[in-house]
């Protein structure tokens, strides 16, 4: 869905994600378009959710869990990038949906991508260390977020399949399908976050079980 610059900027997400006027006249004029298929390793971490995902979350539903993230992408519509989220998953009556009130990336164009074409309220934030390392940070204006992993026991396969829901500018949900396949080893993640914001009350710090996953590959459908 095409979005203008006033509409990108209208993005619901967390007050982390706000985009200033420089940077939102420096973007691209577009990005590719959905559906995206992407390659990538990542590191993610899994919490308990409570009043404060709830109060981040933007959509309708009971918090389950919050899942954290870092990932770095070998493949994608628009190249090779970096990334940090935060997804809210959400029981509503008897579906269970994800939700993503907080991302950054180190890409321009996937700031475009993420915005346009899912609502996604993607800001640039700087990155270091990787998945692979075991260890990778994630650092913008007013807040760091880094995970350490230390893995233990076999590798296994993990399908992917689920929604994502996503509140518009003009108040609206719409919801996208993401299916695949990555492998797996599971971890005990040590997590910090620092913010100016409330970003540390629902995506919190410390120790939370988690994994390693690498040869992830998957697509995210284009929303209605």
């Amino acid at each position: 869905m095409a979005m203008t610059r006033d509409d990108l900027s209208a993005v619901p997400g967390v007050g982390e994600c706000d985009l200033d006027a420089e940077t939102v006249a420096a973007l691209p004029d577009g990005s590719a378009p959905a559906p995206w298929a992407a390659e990538c390793a990542s590191i993610i971490w899994y919490a308990r959710g409570n009043r404060a995902a709830a109060a981040a979350s933007g959509v309708e539903g009971r918090p389950l869990i919050v899942i954290g993230g870092l990932v770095s992408y070998a493949q994608t519509p628009v190249g090779s990038y970096r990334e940090v989220f935060g997804m809210i998953a959400l029981a509503h009556g008897r579906a269970v949906r994800g939700t993503i009130p907080f991302m950054a990336v180190d890409s321009p164009a996937s700031l475009v991508g993420g915005r346009s074409n899912w609502s996604l309220p993607k800001s640039l934030a700087s990155f270091e260390g990787s998945p692979e390392q075991g260890s990778m940070s994630a650092s913008g204006a007013t807040w760091q977020v880094q995970a350490t992993a230390r893995p233990f026991g076999p590798h296994y396969p993990v399908p992917m399949r689920g929604r994502l829901v996503q509140r518009w500018p003009d108040g609206r949900p719409r919801e996208a399908v993401l299916s695949g396949h990555g492998r797996a080893r599971s971890a005990l993640v040590t997590v910090e976050v620092r913010s100016a914001g409330p970003l540390a009350e629902w995506l919190r710090p410390g120790q939370h079980p988690g994994a390693v996953l690498s040869a992830t590959r998957f697509a995210l459908s284009a929303m209605h």
